[in-house]
């Protein structure tokens, strides 16, 4: 557990607790393994139903120890279980590791929140790796968000294909693909093709794909893509048009360059900087609307 972290979160948590609050989380964080285990079960009963306030620098300071690592937005409770789990003594791994088994295995919705956020400053992380591809199975939506969503830990330990699963079960869900950690950094040509057969899929239903999932196809452009980006080109929707556009753009294709010359006006837009990907970074995506105007 790098210091670094330990001392920041403790310096959020203590930024947003009262005195009665950081003294309880002093006390169980200095006690033996099973009291602090129960601490985590009981930290709802002990601690305030907020949001923690996080200053920019203790941000910083967070990505600094472990790349792409944010609680913004995080409960109090979720923040102090999460700090509760570092204090766990890691010397002994076969110990720490049945005490973290143990908690995922009697964990309710928001405790198996806690653990999945805490697995980029866990100890051991290849021996998370089962539990973190299970949460991509999920079915309970914060659970999945805590694995999917903000997290560094899938970009940095997951297979290629346990991450496209993960990126494709994010856009199926309808969830903002631009809050994947690494997106990226973990592109690649299997998952620009998974991501066409599933638009032909939802095209195919009268339903869209979100605009922002075409940045994923850019560096693996080839006939099949051409012919999707043609269909967003055509669909008189402004938006697929736009992703279109960016998609061509970031492209080394040249019949991809060349179908963009047909659409001056867009590439005018890139080539400004009025048009860049985070103008198709929508947070509140409904695909349940007809790819043609008719």
């Amino acid at each position: 557990m790098s210091h670094l972290i330990d001392k920041t979160l403790w310096e959020i948590i203590s930024q947003n607790t009262s005195d009665t609050e950081s003294e309880w989380l002093t006390e169980k964080g200095k006690a033996s393994p099973i009291e602090l285990m129960t601490a985590f079960v009981a930290s709802p009963r002990f601690l305030s139903k907020k949001i923690v306030n996080v200053e920019i620098e203790e941000e910083k300071a967070l990505t600094d120890a472990v790349a792409g690592f944010s609680v913004n937005g995080w409960s109090l409770v979720r923040l102090s279980r999460v700090w509760l789990l570092t204090q766990l003594d890691e010397t002994e791994k076969e110990t720490f590791i049945k005490n973290i088994e143990t908690l995922f295995d009697t964990a309710e919705m928001n405790e198996l929140v806690a653990l999945y956020s805490a697995l980029p400053v866990l100890a051991y992380p290849e021996q998370w790796l089962f539990r973190a591809t299970d949460a991509v199975r999920s079915n309970m939506g914060f659970v999945f968000d805590a694995i999917a969503l903000h997290n560094p830990f899938p970009a940095k330990y997951f297979s290629e294909l346990a991450w496209n699963q993960l990126v494709l079960k994010t856009i199926f869900n309808d969830k903002p693909v631009h809050f994947i950690t690494g997106l990226e950094e973990r592109e690649n040509a299997n998952l620009a093709l998974i991501l066409s057969d599933f638009a032909h899929e939802r095209w195919a239903a009268g339903r869209s794909v979100a605009p922002n999932v075409w940045r994923l196809v850019s560096k693996f452009m080839n006939e099949q893509l051409l012919s999707d980006m043609k269909h967003l080109f055509e669909s008189r929707q402004t938006q697929n048009q736009e992703a279109a556009a960016l998609a061509c753009y970031d492209s080394d294709y040249a019949p991809a360059k060349a179908l963009l010359s047909s659409y001056p006006e867009f590439e005018k837009s890139i080539d400004e900087g009025a048009l860049t990907w985070s103008n198709l970074e929508f947070t509140d995506l409904n695909t349940y609307v007809p790819t043609l105007q008719r």
